[in-house]
Order: C-alpha cells, then sequence, then structure tokens
C-alpha cells in the first residue's frame, strides 16, 4: 500500500488513499464486472420480463432507468461497508495510526473510490437503455442536473455504509447490516407507480429517501422540471450524509482505540 510521506496534508492523504482504493476497485475484476453486469441484467430483466405486463407501449424503459440506476448504485455502495470492515480487521487502519497522518483518510478514500465505481457503472447502464431505445430529451444542464444528483445519492448511501463497516465485526457483518438499505428502490416509484401499491405503503414509499431521487432524476432525464422533488432529494441525501459523518466522527475513534 502507498502510503503518505510524513508531514504531508490531509488532503494530500486523501489523494493518496483515493488511487489506493481506486487501485484496489480496478484491480477486483470479479467486483467490476458485477459492478456493470448486475445493473445490466438487471434493466433487461425489468424491461423484457416484467415491462410487458406493465406497460404495452415501450414507453416502460423510460420509465425504469433511474430506478435502475438507485437500485444498482445501493449494491456498488454495499461493497464499501465490505472494504472498510477489512481495513479494521486487517490491521491497515493500525498502520495508519503509526503514521503523521489522519487515519480517517482511508475512510474518505473508500467513499469517493466508490462514487466513481458506481458513476462508471451508471454511465454504462445509460449506454444499454439508449441502445435498447431509451432517449432522453435532457438539455446541458437537466442531464448535469440528473448526473449530479445520481452522484449526490450514491454519496449519500456510501457514506451509510462506511460507517456500517466501522461498526461491524466483520466483512459479512458489514454487507448484511445494510441489507434494508438496498431495497428502498423497490417500495419507491422505481418500478411502478406508488398509486398502484396498497394504501399502507404508498405512504411509506413516498416519504422515503429513494422517491424522490428518482422522481427528480426522472423528470431532469425527461426534459421536464423536477419541482419540489429535487429540493426534498437533495435534503435527504445532505440530511442522511450529515448524519453518517457524525456517526463515523463518533465511532472512528473508539473503533480504532481498541
Amino acid at each position: 500500500m502507498t502510503t503518505p510521506a510524513p508531514g504531508v496534508s490531509t488532503l494530500t492523504a486523501s489523494r493518496i488513499l483515493i488511487g489506493r482504493s481506486v487501485r484496489h476497485s480496478v484491480r477486483d475484476i470479479d467486483a467490476m464486472i458485477m459492478a456493470v453486469m448486475l445493473p445490466v441484467m438487471l434493466m433487461l430483466l425489468f424491461v423484457f420480463v416484467f415491462g410487458g405486463a406493465i406497460s404495452d407501449t415501450g414507453s416502460y424503459l423510460d420509465y425504469v432507468v433511474p430506478g435502475i440506476v438507485l437500485t444498482c448504485a445501493g449494491f456498488g455502495a454495499a461493497s464499501t461497508g465490505v472494504s472498510v470492515s477489512q481495513d479494521m480487521t486487517s490491521g491497515a487502519i493500525d498502520r495508519l495510526r503509526t503514521m503523521p497522518v489522519s487515519a480517517a483518510t482511508v475512510l474518505v478514500g473508500h467513499t469517493v473510490a466508490s462514487v466513481l465505481r458506481n458513476l462508471v457503472a451508471t454511465g454504462v447502464v445509460i449506454l444499454v437503455a439508449v441502445a435498447l431505445g431509451f432517449r432522453p430529451h435532457a438539455n446541458i444542464v437537466d442531464a448535469v442536473g440528473a448526473l449530479g444528483l445520481i452522484a449526490l445519492y450514491i454519496l449519500a448511501i456510501t457514506s451509510v455504509f462506511a460507517m456500517l463497516g466501522l461498526v461491524a465485526g466483520s466483512a459479512e457483518a458489514a454487507s448484511g447490516y445494510g441489507f434494508v438499505i438496498l431495497f428502498l428502490p423497490y417500495a419507491s416509484s422505481a418500478f411502478v407507480p406508488i398509486d398502484s401499491m396498497p394504501g399502507w405503503l404508498q405512504a411509506f414509499a413516498a416519504h422515503q429517501p429513494a422517491t424522490p431521487v428518482i422522481e427528480a432524476t426522472r423528470a431532469l432525464l425527461a426534459g421536464q422540471a423536477p419541482g419540489g422533488d429535487a429540493v426534498i432529494a437533495v435534503v435527504w441525501c445532505v440530511g442522511i450524509i450529515a448524519v453518517a459523518a457524525a456517526l463515523t466522527a463518533w465511532v472512528f475513534p473508539r473503533r480504532t482505540a481498541r
């Protein structure tokens, strides 16, 4: 592992550890294949197996793409918790603590690498969707807004998984702790309209973080104004990041002091 030289700044240390995490991601061929193939396979499943039952006009592809992106971003972010847990249990964090640099920068490395990895997977999903007939009507501003919103959501759930990786006793436990988070998009407007759900589920689906992100992204890709959904989505994501960061700041020194 490349380590920062004595006396380097936190920014430099973060850059080095981001590079470390990115290299680990690139070298893990199986994980890279899963990060790219899982969203593609899931999209093909929903479009060609379920899509005909939901919409026989072919418009279901346009509807489902944002939901596929967010669903698979969750699975990609889950690997962050595993990586953090492995660093905690393998002695990597203890090694960093013996150096004149904040050991917490390793969390920055894992988080940023996860965001980059998931953005690459997002790009692949959109390219495959375009090949299947997906035609977004977003202008440059709308496209940048949609990408920024997706990146913010990825950052939010990655922050949560990084925190879970700290508290987990093993990599397997870290993977299991975020199980509920991975299924949030399924109980949202990702795959079917909320008004088609049972009444008791509609209330939850309408007021959980995945729904406004999906609705705002869907509107932006269609070249429409996202309205209040964009504001609610940003508030949700920023709030999740703030809570996860606060919990991480509280947990990290207690875990590394053991």
